[in-house]
């Protein structure tokens, strides 16, 4: 049986802001434990308002290690105005522009789970430049062009160990979803053919691997 959150934290991802419905939450926090096991960092591509990362953390407290999350925080395409899933309440009235970290804070506050997240807040390609810690568990959410899927990646793929997760989120084969999961699609199979990661579980959009050989 897969290992499940306490109530209290499934109440507090099922309340916060974003956009990962709970089946798909549930097979990542059994991915986070398996993980944890490893004894390394868990790390997320693309925070938004901390929705997924409540359940990071929650298996990082268990396994007695950090996760961490990575994003500009100023919102991904299809979270822009005029745009499916734009949420006024994410924009900083002053600026104009989004900012999901204030939001993002409340979160984990709220959850009880501040101390055992790091946030690093920078455009993902940036930040995986400097990265050198190997890593138990990479879960990519991030933007959903090309471009953005791929760079998130060859930028954290890397830092996956022997027996490590490859989470990838939003993958819809249908070509019809070109514009919310077909990039991400095109990575999971890019994963796949690079020998370097096994496929463990699917859930909804939601693809679990396994790194079991070398690359990416």
């Amino acid at each position: 049986m897969a290992p499940a959150p306490m109530p209290e934290i499934l109440a507090a991802f099922e309340a916060a802001k974003g956009f990962m419905p709970t089946g798909e939450g549930l097979a990542l926090y059994a991915a986070a434990m398996e993980a944890g096991r490893l004894g390394l960092p868990l790390l997320e591509v693309g925070t938004y308002c901390g929705r997924s990362t409540i359940l990071l953390a929650d298996a990082a407290r268990a396994a007695g290690v950090t996760a961490l999350t990575v994003d500009h925080h100023r919102g991904s395409e299809e979270q822009q105005p005029g745009w499916e899933y734009h949420d006024p309440e994410t924009v900083d009235p002053e600026l104009g522009l989004m900012d999901t970290l204030p939001t993002f804070r409340r979160t984990l506050r709220r959850a009880g789970l501040e101390d055992h997240v790091i946030a690093l807040v920078g455009r993902s390609p940036q930040v995986a430049k400097l990265w050198s810690t190997p890593l138990a568990l990479v879960f990519i959410d991030g933007g959903h062009t090309d471009e953005h899927a791929s760079a998130d990646y060859e930028g954290w793929a890397p830092h996956v160990v022997e027996g490590g997760l490859l989470l990838i989120h939003d993958v819809f084969p249908d070509p019809k979803d070109e514009f919310t999961g077909q990039a991400p699609y095109r990575v999971y199979l890019r994963a796949l053919e690079s020998g370097a990661f096994t496929e463990v579980s699917v859930t909804d959009s939601l693809r679990v691997l396994k790194r079991t050989g070398t690359g990416i």
